[in-house]
């Protein structure tokens, strides 16, 4: 009998040998996004200011588990006067939502079933994923390894809702706002 439960507990350890938990990298990683405006381009931008950690299974080369935050204060989008409108209560109103987080709840496949919440709202989203595959042995002696995730969301779901109807027909801002996320992440020591 004990035997059979060293056995077990040897069987029930060994899948998680493979994973390793890492640090974002914030330096080497990306939150990104594009909205359309005026029916006719698209604005991009990004938060600069994030953090987060995942779980990273090299045997499978999976994705375990995921949980990011960002600062919405830090928006950017190359335009201080669009990003403080953007901080306003009209859009993300940073004085009382400063942040937003993003977390794993299951991967299928290349599709990756999450948590997103923002401006005090929390949804269901499924985003692309698409890992590197390898971890990598960096200069400095870290482990590392990347993924990126993509998708989008309307952002009427999360009581963005200011808009301005345009003379000619259409509004100022796309309700559908393409999300693109890099992330390259340390091995947590």
């Amino acid at each position: 009998m004990k035997i059979r439960t060293i056995v077990l507990a040897s069987l029930l350890s060994a899948g998680t040998l493979f994973a390793g938990n890492y640090n974002v990298d914030s330096a080497h990683s990306n939150v990104a996004f594009k909205v359309q405006h005026l029916m006719i381009s698209n604005v991009k931008g990004q938060f600069d200011k994030f953090s987060g950690t995942f779980e990273y299974d090299e045997k499978t080369k999976s994705l375990v588990a995921l949980h990011g935050d960002v600062d919405v204060n830090s928006i950017n989008t190359q335009i201080e006067k669009r990003d403080t409108h953007l901080k306003s209560a009209d859009f993300f109103d940073v004085a009382k939502y400063p942040s937003m987080s993003l977390v794993l709840v299951k991967v299928e496949g290349n599709t990756a079933y999450l948590k997103l919440t923002m401006h005090g709202i929390t949804k269901d989203v499924k985003m692309e994923l698409e890992t590197s595959g390898i971890v990598v042995k960096d200069p400095w002696g870290s482990t590392r390894t990347g993924l990126s995730l993509s998708g989008k969301i309307n952002r009427k779901d999360f009581g963005l809702n200011w808009n301005q109807a345009l003379e000619t027909g259409g509004v100022l801002v796309a309700d559908e706002v393409k999300i693109s996320i890099e992330l390259e992440g340390i091995l947590a020591k």
